[in-house]
């Protein structure tokens, strides 16, 4: 048994054949037995053919029973050994199948995950989570069984011919004479099907991508009474669906049906040529029977060839689709000889001259001329209107983006030069919406260190204030918190968050109003939480409300992507500038 590759290589064609040879090779030695099975079950059926015409010459025709005797017999072995032939190879093929298409899924995961948030907020994750399912299905149905049935038929096409030519030359000219117009509509019929089957996989991304959608903001629909306008709209893709699966269908059928046609057509005419042969004596019967048979063969090759190519071709177009993903690379990557930081980062950071357009708005500057310079242990506040780019420097400093001029730097190191990883290993996030996952308390804390204990854990949820309410779930840390955190209070899962931030213990904290969502006395108990995790640690905090940031060393006020003001909150009142406009409009309503 051949080892299973963690990371299975991938070929740097971006064909599809060889995509698929490439995932195949560490299985050869599968693939060889698989094979071997093939060619020697190809070979018993074709043997088949001759035992019939044995016993029908020598058994039946010369009235020998010995002879009819033994020759069952060895039709009956040769049975055997094409039942035996045809096990190994359907079970190789269909174990070949199942982990080709787990390696592709594991690569394409793994790819994905090394594409910035910029990749998917240009595309949609429904059309990405239906390349990884459906699509890697066609895969493996066509490595797993249309494939092999492509190759047996192939084998048994070639074989049937030659003992076609053996057994009798004249009908087996009559056969090729019919090729032409069975080769002509599979060509022609198989490109239309490999391009419909594409469509089609685009219409299953598009309802993949209107039920993430509708399902994950179920609350808004039924909120607004939208139910009705979203069955209509849904109704709507299912139909578009519906007619392009059609095209596509009616276009295998008439495929298939055009082969079956002309190929069962020629046997019924060898059939009455080879008759009035058989009654003039120009061949035997026995002849005649294994040509038919293998004629049948021959003929039910072919037809299974042109339903094994509209598989192969769904399974095709569906490949293209995944080394689309494949193909895309990430705009910020590793440097091939990257700086490294200190082994204890002290959280110095600085901003100097940057200037950054999003990609989906170049002609726009998130940020313009930014500089800032945060010194280890300092906390520094960023304040400012929507939009003004506070949000694009916690971007830019765990390196999802790229500056297009000016540099930034951490501990003297430029992000640039740096591994993203080592980056982000030296911050702790702590969102304003509390991501949590559908798994238990204490994965879900433990998301920032898969290795810390159950003690670790819980030390942490008690910094955060969160171990009261977690102890009073139905399984304590081993509760399931469902979908996106669903069985939580909104306070609740900040307060996760939070103790997710607290046992990562990284010098740098991001913190994008990370008590906003918490009530009056929790927003107190955290806050005193924040205090001591901010203590000694560089922290920058993202500020709506002005009464969160009242305490920290400096604040930061951005417009436009520039900094118009810095200070501390009395000095930022007394100048009367933007601060203080946004500081009247919070504490005076």
């Amino acid at each position: 048994m051949q080892p299973i590759l963690r990371n299975p290589p991938m070929p740097d064609s971006n064909t599809p054949a060889r995509v698929m040879l490439a995932l195949l090779k560490p299985y050869r030695g599968r693939v060889i037995v698989a094979a071997l099975a093939l060619v020697v079950a190809a070979l018993a059926m074709l043997g088949v053919g001759q035992g019939l015409r044995a016993v029908i010459d020598k058994g039946f025709a010369a009235g020998d029973p010995a002879w009819l005797d033994r020759a069952l017999v060895l039709m009956f072995g040769v049975i055997a050994l094409l039942a035996a032939a045809t096990y190994t190879r359907f079970y190789n093929v269909s174990w070949l199948g199942e982990r080709v298409t787990a390696d592709l899924r594991r690569r394409v995961f793994n790819h994905l995950l090394s594409l910035p948030p910029s990749y998917f907020e240009q595309g949609r994750t429904g059309a990405v989570i239906s390349r990884l399912t459906a699509d890697t299905t066609l895969i493996e149905q066509a490595v797993g069984s249309s494939l092999s049935i492509a190759l047996r038929n192939v084998l048994i096409l070639i074989g049937g011919l030659v003992m076609l030519f053996t057994t009798n030359l004249k009908l087996t000219l009559l056969v090729l004479c019919g090729v032409p117009l069975v080769v002509v509509p599979i060509v022609l019929f198989g490109r239309r099907v490999r391009r419909f089957a594409k469509i089609s996989q685009d219409r299953v991304a598009d309802l993949g991508n209107r039920i993430d959608e509708t399902i994950h903001e179920i609350r808004i629909v039924q909120a607004y009474g939208h139910e009705d306008a979203d069955r209509r709209d849904f109704a709507g893709l299912v139909e578009s669906g519906f007619a392009t699966a059609l095209t596509r269908i009616r276009n295998r059928a008439t495929l298939v049906a055009a082969v079956m046609v002309l190929v069962f057509g020629a046997i019924a005419l060898i059939l009455w040529i080879g008759g009035h042969d058989v009654l003039a004596g120009r061949i035997t019967p026995g002849q005649l029977s294994a040509f038919v048979f293998y004629a049948a063969l021959v003929a039910s090759s072919v037809g299974a060839l042109s339903e094994s190519w509209g598989d192969l071709q769904r399974a095709a177009g569906a490949t293209e689709r995944l080394l689309e993903l494949l193909a895309a690379q990430p705009e910020v990557g590793r440097p091939e000889h990257p700086t490294a930081l200190p082994a204890k980062p002290r959280g110095s950071i600085v901003f100097t001259d940057v200037v950054f357009r999003y990609p989906s708005r170049p002609e726009t500057p998130a940020l313009a001329d930014f500089s800032l310079a945060v010194t280890p242990g300092e906390t520094v506040a960023l304040v400012g209107p929507s939009g003004a780019g506070k949000t694009t420097v916690f971007q830019l400093l765990l390196r999802f983006y790229d500056p297009q001029s000016g540099s930034i730097s951490l501990d003297d190191v430029e992000l640039s030069n740096a591994d993203p990883l080592a980056v982000r290993g030296a911050i702790a996030l702590v969102p304003q919406e509390a991501v949590i996952f559908a798994t238990s308390v204490l994965e879900n804390v433990r998301y920032a260190r898969p290795d810390a204990t159950r003690d670790e854990v819980r030390a942490a949820c008690v910094a955060a204030y969160a171990d009261d309410f977690v102890s009073q779930l139905p399984q304590a840390y081993d509760t399931d918190l469902g979908e996106r955190g669903v069985r939580l209070s909104g306070g609740q899962r900040q307060r996760i968050a939070i103790a997710r931030a607290l046992l990562a213990d990284r010098p740098i904290l991001l913190l994008d109003e990370a008590t906003s969502a918490l009530d009056a006395e929790s927003e107190r108990l955290v806050q005193g939480a924040l205090d001591k995790l901010m203590k000694g640690r560089t922290t920058l905090v993202i500020a709506h409300r002005l009464a969160t940031v009242q305490r920290a060393d400096r604040i930061v006020v951005i417009e436009h992507g520039r900094i118009v003001e810095t200070g501390n909150h009395q000095q930022l009142v007394h100048q009367n500038g933007l601060y203080a406009h946004l500081a009247r409009l919070q504490f005076s309503s």
